[in-house]
């Protein structure tokens, strides 16, 4: 079987210290070798030295636009009067930002990440909303800027910025299963994102993707990649 870089990347690192725990069990007893942190998470700092820790877990960026609040005191457009984002995951519906707002509130992430001492892998965004047609310049941008990549999510005039070849999202809802993992092809680069965690009182007040994560996790640390992933 042709040998194939599989990149087995876990979302949302720094939201929770479920969510945290669930990531770094994955890794240890998984095939998790990657990860984004999300810079406005409830348990950034617990990220941070949990990362400084395992140092085979290669940690990016999780660019946030549609969850909590902005780092950037620029960034008062892109939020509701609580002073949150007011972007959702139903974002395609929604009254487009200026994209400078964007990069100036994605640029605080980056620079936030890199003021820990982190090396920083590549770019990703919750909800994917950096492919988002009306901003995806800001990401080509950004990854130009700090010599990074990004996850392979619109953007196709600039693949030759993407971490990887492919990505696969299917490892998710519904289609959190051995079989999906096992259903991933030989053949050019690929990403495959997960959200593993484990339980926190938090967690269900920050996101309504719960149960899955504990499956998720359960199922990573059981999963024995086959030979050929690389």
């Amino acid at each position: 079987m042709r040998k194939t870089r599989v990149i087995v990347n876990a979302d949302d690192f720094g939201l929770t210290t479920g969510i945290n725990q669930g990531i770094i069990e994955s890794h240890l007893f998984g095939p998790v070798h990657s990860t984004t942190l999300m810079m406005n998470g409830h348990a950034v700092e617990e990220a941070v030295r949990l990362s400084q820790q395992h140092p085979d877990l290669h940690v990016g960026v999780h660019l946030v636009l549609s969850w909590g609040k902005p780092l950037a005191s620029t960034s008062q457009s892109l939020t509701k009067a609580d002073g949150t984002f007011r972007f959702t995951s139903r974002f395609l519906k929604e009254e487009p930002p200026d994209p400078e707002d964007v990069y100036l509130e994605w640029k605080a992430q980056i620079e936030a990440f890199l003021a820990t001492g982190l090396s920083l892998h590549h770019l990703d965004s919750h909800h994917h909303i950096h492919g988002w047609s009306a901003i995806d310049s800001v990401i080509v941008e950004l990854a130009n800027e700090y010599q990074t990549t990004f996850r392979a999510a619109g953007n196709k005039k600039h693949w030759d910025l993407w971490l990887t070849n492919r990505f696969d999202e299917r490892f998710y809802g519904d289609g959190v299963s051995f079989a999906t993992l096992d259903s991933i092809t030989p053949g050019s680069s690929v990403e495959v994102m997960v959200h593993p965690a484990n339980m926190d009182a938090l967690l269900p007040s920050v996101t309504s993707y719960v149960n899955q994560r504990l499956v998720e996790k359960d199922l990573l640390t059981r999963y024995t990649p086959p030979d050929w992933w690389t």
